[in-house]
């Protein structure tokens, strides 16, 4: 039986989206969650214990939490779901005060494989961190509209309906006001948003962003519209279930949410799946409960991993692009991500793991296999899966647009994610 849809999940859901324009505020968001549900943090500097209870890592746009149940031994093995908080956009250049022909303009660099078009004539804010003098950072999100790529009128371009062809240094640029730009001007301003003195203000990591919120769509509101689903839609449902996981009590594993950054754009980085973070946490861990070598080899011997992105919903418009017999539809539960050449690490034992946690959960689920002649994507799960010895399986969300600035799924889906998901961590 198909568990019922709560609508309270995806409406917190889009509060999520909307107070998540940038990968530190998803952590910084993450991390008060699991502050409430009574996770503290901890240092990786200090020294760690061992006692029962929930704790997490917090680094840059990378969040690391886990539960120690009382039973745990060191050799107890981890149940891991793993995200990445990242999303493509247009990232601010280091010297970003630029301008001509009477336009103020911001310098900006493409991150990730961003559908550049989506970005033309939006409205954008403002936000990341800024690196202070002090060794601190501090967060700022200029919500509101600030920024605009402005598209070339048809008249200038007579074929554009033809091909739109964009270059990514010339036609890019966002403009912000009228005059001669000023060198220094957008630190200063950013900096008085976030209650800082510009002078302390040493180093910055920002970014675009929409600042059109998230919105049901449909006559009966069964699609949700909004930014970075992919993948703080992930983030957010593991968040949701590692919590519901450590209010049930003791279990037979160690849950764990692996929230990555850096995954699109190839995930090599200190706080990215193929750096070292997750690894040392749970090496610290299993050492923490007085665990040695053989301790923790048999832990993640006996460890799972679901790594969970969003995937390619059936488009209407293009369904020759989709293999013929697989059909992932929205509103028709997770996606379980498949391919044999391992840009997913999904194997049959890894299939039965997630059917079996869907079937507990009551939640629908579909697969996703490439079309033979379309190249096929990848995740953090084979890297998770080869980094660490530990099985994994590629699941998510079917959605539209990915890679936009503005994406679409089914107000279902995300709901039915975080079952799937909490049933995994569950005994």
């Amino acid at each position: 039986m198909t568990a019922p849809f709560d609508r309270a999940h995806t409406d917190d859901l889009m509060g999520y989206l909307t107070a998540s324009p940038s990968p530190y505020h998803a952590v910084a968001n993450a991390a008060e969650r699991l502050e409430k549900s009574g996770f503290r943090r901890v240092s990786e500097t200090a020294a760690w214990d061992g006692t029962p209870g929930g704790r997490y890592v917090q680094r840059g746009g990378a969040l690391i939490a886990w539960f120690v149940p009382e039973s745990a031994t060191p050799a107890t093995g981890f149940r891991i779901i793993g995200a990445h908080t990242d999303s493509p956009n247009l990232r601010v250049k280091p010297v970003p005060d630029t301008g001509r022909a009477g336009w103020k303009q911001i310098a900006v660099e493409i991150y990730g494989g961003t559908l550049l078009n989506t970005w033309l004539d939006r409205d954008l804010g403002v936000s990341g961190r800024l690196a202070l003098r002090n060794g601190e950072a501090a967060l700022v999100n200029a919500d509101r509209p600030l920024l605009r790529v402005p598209q070339l009128a048809v008249h200038l371009d007579r074929g554009v309906n033809e091909g739109l062809k964009l270059d990514r240094q010339q036609h890019m640029t966002p403009i912000w006001g009228i005059g001669t730009p000023r060198e220094g001007e957008l630190v200063e301003f950013l900096a008085a948003e976030a209650g800082v003195a510009p002078g302390d203000v040493l180093g910055f990591d920002l970014m675009a962003h929409s600042v059109e919120p998230p919105a049901y769509l449909g006559r009966d509101r069964e699609l949700v519209a909004g930014p970075r689903m992919d993948n703080l839609l992930s983030v957010h449902a593991a968040t949701a279930a590692l919590t519901a996981a450590a209010a049930a009590g003791d279990l037979g594993h160690i849950p764990v949410l692996a929230a990555f950054d850096h995954e699109e754009n190839g995930s090599t980085s200190d706080t990215g799946a193929h750096g070292p973070l997750l690894g040392r946490v749970l090496q610290r861990s299993v050492a923490a409960r007085g665990g040695d070598y053989e301790d923790r080899a048999r832990a993640l011997a006996g460890s799972f991993c679901l790594s969970s992105d969003t995937g390619h919903a059936v488009h209407p418009n293009y369904a020759e692009r989709h293999d013929p017999t697989h059909r992932p539809m929205a509103g028709g539960g997770p996606i379980l991500k498949t391919n044999v050449n391992q840009r997913y690490a999904t194997d049959g034992t890894g299939r039965a793991v997630f059917a079996a946690a869907c079937e507990r959960a009551g939640v629908p689920w579909q697969t996703f296999v490439s079309n033979n002649a379309v190249p096929c994507g990848t995740t953090i799960g084979p890297i998770t899966a080869a980094r660490h010895g530990i099985a994994t399986v590629d699941i998510g969300v079917a959605i539209l647009s990915m890679h936009s600035a503005r994406e679409l799924c089914a107000a279902t889906d995300p709901f039915h994610l975080a079952n799937a998901m909490t049933a995994f961590l569950l005994p």
